[in-house]
């Protein structure tokens, strides 16, 4: 629900994804998942799935910034590789743990392997290990690893920069970016030849 509106609403610069607690994201419920288990009690309104956050994010075209306090493990990856920035506590650490519980990552992998080395990544999750934020930036999975009583003014600081950018042409940009990735060179390129000449004739290249 945040996400579309912030995709709508052109006074939204930039998203930072945040959490309460020691944990960031723990990822599924997996009782709930066996079919046990309790709903949600939430009063805000659902929209699809886990994996709708996924698309959500990558097709909102805004800097979105993941502020990481603490653990992020299993399905939280969707939204840490998705996001265009990560910003992690060195409290936190990153895991996929699903194989530990005879279950398997399906839906990140979709994500993961943009982000992070075939090999590396694929080691990830096969054991299931945890790696601490100095580790996650060095994957690919996060941009910076701060002291935890500098993750306010970090992720503050970031997000003051991005939108003070040109909104415009950010959307156009990060739009390229995704749309590109799924391309083969001979298609990507003449793409983005029209959206750089979309870009020049912009109100904010004016």
């Amino acid at each position: 629900y945040a996400l579309d509106y912030a995709a709508q609403e052109k006074r939204v610069r930039v998203v930072v994804i945040a959490a309460k607690g020691d944990v960031f994201c723990s990822g599924g419920d997996l009782k709930m998942m066996g079919g046990g288990g309790k709903p949600s009690t939430s009063t805000v309104p659902a929209r699809g799935d886990s994996t709708d956050i996924s698309r959500r994010i990558r097709h909102l075209y805004k800097p979105v910034i993941v502020k990481a306090q603490g653990p992020v493990m299993a399905g939280a990856l969707l939204m840490v590789c998705n996001a265009t920035h990560v910003i992690a506590s060195e409290r936190a650490h990153f895991s996929a743990p699903e194989i530990k519980r005879g279950l398997w990552p399906y839906m990140v992998m979709a994500s993961l392997f943009r982000v992070m080395p075939a090999r590396a990544g694929l080691d990830f999750i096969m054991r299931g290990y945890r790696i601490d934020a100095d580790a996650a930036v060095r994957a690919g999975l996060a941009n910076q690893a701060v002291p935890h009583d500098r993750l306010d003014e970090a992720v503050a600081a970031l997000a003051q920069e991005l939108a003070e950018l040109a909104p415009g042409t950010l959307r156009l940009g990060l739009e390229a970016y995704r749309r590109q990735e799924d391309m083969a060179m001979e298609q990507a390129l003449p793409y983005l030849q029209e959206m750089l000449a979309k870009t020049i004739a912009s109100p904010d290249a004016r």
